[in-house]
């Protein structure tokens, strides 16, 4: 039984021939047939969450997977389609407090613009506001740095364009920073409670995105009371909101300017 609350990793696990239903609804659903993509976004998102992205009503969603097998709950509970409004203080902000990035340039040449991301966000001066022009809903960036003091508002311009704003909340980030679960205390302690329940998994010579997939995949037949032991080239910071958002715990030692260890386990 799916309905508005489903989520689409779940409608997507039970059914193959539903990914290209889902698309079938609208050109917004496309980025799913990225590998990356997906396994990033399915997990967080229903079907009412996807009806708003895709313009389209719950019921007309759910229509689409009936003759794939799927029964379907009442509809009625919420209706896609709804946009929300772009918060006022966002259409009049003065040019000199509105620092714009546009990652797209970079992302179509496979690098990750996280290192550019955070050194524009610890550069920006009180009351200024990012603005990232990308082509999706930048996910695991809102809730990383929500955890630093910042809210956030995604603006769908187009197909092919969404514009995230971020603004510090009334507390001041550390010029720092920080990242959760960051630091080697308990490093020894944790690797010897572990000792003899440990899986390696080297990705330091993946290119992007292999090193955040073949972390998920392994966590997802990861046994019980087992560790994953991880060697990265830098701290994965878009995969450290996924690893809370599925109870996991982790632990980050950087050993070099290019060598970090991870050590991920279940909560």
């Amino acid at each position: 039984m799916i309905d508005a609350n489903t989520k689409i990793s779940a409608i997507l696990k039970e059914h193959p021939a539903a990914l290209d239903a889902i698309v079938s609804i609208s050109s917004k659903f496309e980025k799913l047939r990225n590998p990356f993509l997906r396994k990033l976004m399915a997990g967080r998102t229903t079907v009412l969450m996807a009806s708003r992205i895709g313009n389209c009503s719950v019921s007309a969603f759910l229509e689409k997977l009936r003759p794939l097998g799927f029964e379907t709950g009442a509809c009625t509970a919420a209706a896609g389609g709804e946009q929300r409004q772009l918060p006022a203080f966002l259409t009049s902000i003065a040019p000199d407090n509105l620092v714009q990035l546009d990652v797209r340039p970079v992302m179509e040449g496979g690098k990750d613009p996280l290192g550019m991301i955070m050194e524009t966000v610890r550069a920006l001066r009180k009351g200024q506001l990012l603005k990232i022009i990308n082509t999706f809903e930048p996910a695991p960036l809102m809730l990383l740095l929500e955890k630093q003091g910042f809210e956030s508002f995604a603006d769908t311009i187009s197909a092919d364009r969404v514009d995230t704003y971020f603004y510090k909340k009334e507390e001041v980030l550390p010029a720092t920073g920080s990242l959760p679960g960051k630091g080697e205390k308990g490093w020894d302690a944790l690797l010897q409670s572990f000792n003899g329940n440990m899986q390696a998994l080297d990705v330091r010579q993946m290119p992007m995105p292999g090193p955040m997939l073949a972390i998920l995949e392994a966590l997802d037949t990861l046994p019980e009371n087992t560790a994953l032991f991880v060697y990265h080239k830098r701290v994965p910071v878009f995969l450290l909101p996924e690893l809370e958002q599925r109870s996991f715990a982790y632990r980050v030692k950087e050993v070099g300017e290019a060598e970090v260890h991870l050590l991920i386990f279940r909560t």
